[in-house]
């Protein structure tokens, strides 16, 4: 259970004091104003003489001094109630679900302090309110895109099927044609598919990584000789930076696989052709840095601060022809996999020239 630190405790009896002080300024004003009722009786009106207020006196003396302690209390202390009133109001006010409506805090005691704590209270409140409802739109997004990214490839695929199925070839050159482009939109929905389940997987909570120590230059220029003769035969020429020096790592290489494959087809796609492909890898301060170059169309400010989002792809005409569309979660999972490592993925991007540059720290452990 939570504890009240010591300033907590002090701010309580502070309060306490000040109540405190208003008890005993109106005692004593209670008490001056019997005795002053007295005196007057007594020594200027002569009243004392009078049996009935002698015997009178004793009965009406405290109900005086109670009554005027209340009056005096409630007179000093009329400035506290007033504000207590007000967050009352103003609490009524925002759980009625007013959530931009500020309770005035017009003190600088305990009741201004929950003042502050009310509105501190509400603008967190407004602001889950307001990320529950981004990321609600975000599902459906999502929904949305998983939708429309897996129905293309599938309808394409049904209707070859159903060409098949009703012999609507005309010989075996088409009737091959019709298989290999079945083969090839089951492919790629299987694509989308795996991305789909990589990307929840990168994003749940419970993802952990399989860290190994490996030699980084090893795997990249793997993973360079491999995308070579793809990235060839759309004329695109690879030039490698990447050393030649052995750059041992502690990562999950199959993560870090992905994430740079990612952001080589990335640039595949979206290169001029002919083309040039820059690839380098340095270590800076701790942090090792492998840089994607390549040219192609100008993004608008819009498109790059939105580049890194999942499922969002920028207009096809862009791509290459013979690329397929992809599912727009590659440059997402590549930034997870990078924060995963505890590193980044960012784009710097002047006119027609994008690099991506990836980085991670060379002492993960």
């Amino acid at each position: 259970m939570a504890k009240l630190n010591p300033s907590h405790r002090t701010r309580k009896k502070k309060i306490q004091i000040n109540i405190l002080i208003r008890v005993i300024l109106s005692t004593i004003a209670a008490a001056c104003f019997n005795n002053m009722l007295i005196f007057l009786s007594i020594d200027v009106f002569k009243a004392w003489e009078q049996d009935w207020f002698r015997n009178l006196l004793p009965y009406v003396i405290t109900p005086i001094f109670i009554l005027t302690f209340i009056v005096t209390f409630l007179f000093l202390t009329r400035r506290m109630v007033k504000d207590i009133i007000h967050l009352e109001q103003g609490l009524q006010f925002i759980s009625e679900g007013h959530l931009d409506y500020r309770v005035p805090v017009v003190r600088q005691d305990e009741l201004g302090r929950v003042a502050s704590n009310i509105n501190d209270m509400t603008e967190k409140l407004q602001l889950q309110i307001i990320k529950e409802r981004e990321l609600e739109k975000s599902k459906m997004d999502m929904i949305t895109g998983i939708s429309h990214d897996l129905r293309t490839p599938l309808t394409s695929i049904i209707g070859y099927i159903e060409l098949l199925r009703t012999d609507s070839f005309q010989d075996k050159a088409e009737y091959d044609r019709f298989i290999q482009n079945t083969y090839n939109k089951a492919t790629h929905l299987k694509k989308l598919l795996d991305d789909l389940f990589e990307y929840t997987r990168l994003t749940s909570v419970d993802t952990q990584l399989n860290l190994k120590k490996i030699d980084l230059y090893q795997l990249l220029d793997q993973l360079l000789f491999e995308f070579e003769p793809l990235a060839l035969e759309n004329g695109i020429h690879i030039e490698k930076e990447i050393g030649d020096a052995p750059l041992m790592v502690c990562v999950d290489s199959d993560k870090i696989a992905r994430a740079v494959d990612n952001l080589l087809m990335n640039a595949l796609k979206y290169s001029y052709k002919p083309g040039t492909m820059h690839i380098r890898m340095n270590v800076r301060h701790e942090h090792i840095a492998i840089e994607i170059e390549n040219k192609g169309t100008p993004l608008t400010t819009e498109q790059t601060n939105k580049l890194f989002d999942r499922f969002y792809k920028v207009d096809y005409s862009r791509s290459s022809e013979g690329i397929q569309t992809g599912s727009g979660l590659g440059l997402s999972i590549a930034r997870n996999i990078a924060e995963l490592h505890q590193g980044t993925l960012t784009l710097q991007h002047t006119h027609n020239v994008f690099t991506f540059q990836l980085n991670l720290p060379s002492n993960l452990q």
